[in-house]
């Protein structure tokens, strides 16, 4: 007989192999730029067969391909500043109502003003859903303009390092494809500046927002990789499973 136990968002069975049976899982991190918000993302999928939607990702692919949208939004963030809760709230709807992020999703950047999530809310409630949890990722500062300065991106998957804390095998080349990586126009110290000072300005409701629904919990993102990881899955209570085959 095989025995199977629910932990909130997988089913595991107890044939010593993994099996997700993935239910809906919807999930918002909230942090400043740098915080290490992308790379948990990655972490987190490859437990959770949700679609990543990153705000930062989709409006510099707009800003890539030149649309008027991508202009619009280029021209704000090399400032420092954020786009507009019209323009973020059309972009975020239209990817979640697409059939990859129907089974659940992770919002990496999303929402970012107390409109942005009452709007989100809204959006959910419309489809008879809601929201599973939200994570802040809090770090000092001065040890995100450290981290910043120095990162380097590999454009079509997004993959970061770090010219000091995580560098690649060869200088600016990517490990995997060993494409040219690149520094992006908006990481720099200016423009970090004023971007925590808008982040910090316009998120800190939105914290209290969803601490007041109990769906906030605040990780330490200076701590290691996979020690905030950790945090993560205990938070949303997923326990992987091994265990032997049980007899039929």
């Amino acid at each position: 007989r095989v025995s199977t136990q629910s932990t909130g968002f997988f089913r595991f069975f107890s044939t010593g192999v993994m099996s997700p049976s993935p239910q809906t899982a919807r999930v918002v991190f909230i942090g400043p730029p740098g915080a290490g918000k992308g790379t948990q993302a990655t972490n987190l999928r490859a437990d959770i067969p949700v679609c990543h939607l990153s705000t930062g990702d989709m409006l510099r692919a707009a800003a890539a391909a030149g649309t008027e949208l991508g202009k619009q939004a280029k021209k704000i963030m090399d400032a420092g500043g954020l786009v507009s809760d019209d323009i973020m709230v059309s972009l975020i709807q239209e990817n979640l109502r697409s059939p990859v992020c129907r089974k659940g999703f992770l919002l990496d950047g999303f929402p970012r003003t107390i409109t942005q999530a009452e709007k989100l809310d809204s959006m959910l409630a419309q489809d008879g859903q809601k929201l599973d949890a939200a994570f802040e990722f809090a770090i000092d500062d001065q040890l995100l303009l450290s981290r910043i300065t120095g990162r380097l991106i590999h454009p079509k998957s997004g993959r970061t390092y770090h010219v000091e804390f995580n560098p690649p095998k060869e200088p600016m080349k990517d490990d995997v494809t060993g494409e040219p990586l690149h520094h992006r126009s908006d990481d720099n110290a200016e423009a970090l500046k004023k971007r925590l000072a808008t982040y910090h300005q316009s998120t800190a409701p939105v914290l209290g927002y969803y601490k007041n629904k109990n769906l906030l919990t605040t990780l330490d993102a200076s701590k290691k990789q996979d020690e905030v990881y950790k945090k993560i899955k205990q938070a949303l209570n997923i326990c992987l499973l091994y265990t032997s085959p049980s007899p039929r």
